[in-house]
């Protein structure tokens, strides 16, 4: 595993749901295995729909909830456990988040240059606030802001693509390996979504920085991803190279979700059929995604679908994959 900046191994996180008695067990991350190769640094997207367990397992990897088993390790490290995993500083130099919504990560009673210099302080990167300063500095350069502009300033005072800027600049203080960002974009408007993920891009190449990026956005998923793993009802349902899962899906639910995205010079005027979370679907026998596939056959609702390789670091989790055979 030391060969991966990020292994994901058999993860499970189960929920229970209604009362003590005849309440309902619910895996939101049921059996994932993902990995970040730590040779060279890339992003990977995690994509779903609401309820697809997504922003669970990104929890997850920023150590907000503990597995009920499995197994995640970070440059040869275990994330979890008693014996031989991070003290909270270290994982805090090694791994950052960016969350959704900007205004939630900043208190509007302090400055957001506060913050700033906080996690320079608190996490050694600088010594003296002298040297934060420089540390800062540069940073906010890097994603496009100016010291002297920001200190001082309240939350309110920024825009929303400007303090997600912001967002990225704290996270980037303690040079981290990892960053995993939760929603990044979608609480912004669609002119300034490109410029966040291009930030990305630039710090991948500038810092050589790695990401976990989640999101439901496809056109975002796409177009920054080196890798993209597809999320439904807690599984991983189908990974690979970006530009091969989107442009050839193998999986039903992903051509469903690329069906959903309006063409150029075609009119979006149908309703997605994309339910909420359904109890039923995550508690399937079979195939969660049996009951609203066109493919489906009595083999995907009796029994859980293979993990099927394809070749060229991609796989899938599916019977048609393996011609129905089980």
């Amino acid at each position: 595993m030391s060969n991966n900046l990020l292994e994901i191994r058999n993860l499970t996180k189960v929920f229970k749901t209604g009362g003590l008695v005849f309440g309902t067990r619910l895996a939101a991350v049921d059996n994932v295995s993902l990995a970040v190769a730590a040779d060279r640094p890339a992003i990977l997207s995690i994509v779903g729909e609401s309820g697809s367990g997504k922003t669970t397992l990104a929890r997850i990897l920023l150590r907000l909830q503990e597995p009920t088993s499995g197994e995640v390790q970070l440059d040869g490290k275990p994330l979890f456990g008693r014996k031989g995993t991070f003290a909270d500083t270290e994982f805090r130099r090694f791994v950052q988040p960016v969350f959704q919504n900007p205004f939630e990560a900043f208190s509007p009673h302090k400055t957001v240059d506060s913050y700033l210099y906080a996690t320079a302080m608190n996490l050694g990167v600088a010594g003296t606030r002298d040297e934060a300063t420089k540390v800062i500095g540069d940073i906010l350069a890097s994603v496009g802001l100016d010291l002297g502009k920001v200190c001082g300033k309240y939350p309110h005072q920024f825009s929303g693509g400007e303090l997600q800027r912001v967002s990225i600049a704290r996270a980037l203080i303690p040079r981290p390996r990892l960053i995993i960002a939760d929603e990044p974009v979608s609480a912004l408007d669609a002119s300034l979504r490109m410029n966040v993920v291009n930030q990305f891009l630039d710090l991948k190449r500038q810092f050589g920085v790695s990401f976990v990026y989640v999101t439901h956005d496809l056109s975002t998923a796409y177009y920054v991803s080196d890798y993209i793993a597809i999320m439904f009802r807690g599984q991983v349902v189908e990974f690979g190279p970006a530009g091969q899962v989107l442009t050839a899906p193998s999986h039903p639910y992903t051509q469903l979700l690329m069906d959903c995205v309006p063409k150029v010079g075609q009119k979006w005027d149908t309703e997605i059929d994309l339910p909420d979370v359904e109890t039923v679907e995550f508690a399937a026998t079979g195939c969660k995604f049996a009951s609203r596939c066109q493919c489906a056959r009595d083999v995907c609702r009796k029994q859980r679908p293979p993990m099927v390789e394809l070749g060229d670091d991609r796989r899938v989790l599916c019977f048609k994959a393996s011609d129905f055979t089980a």
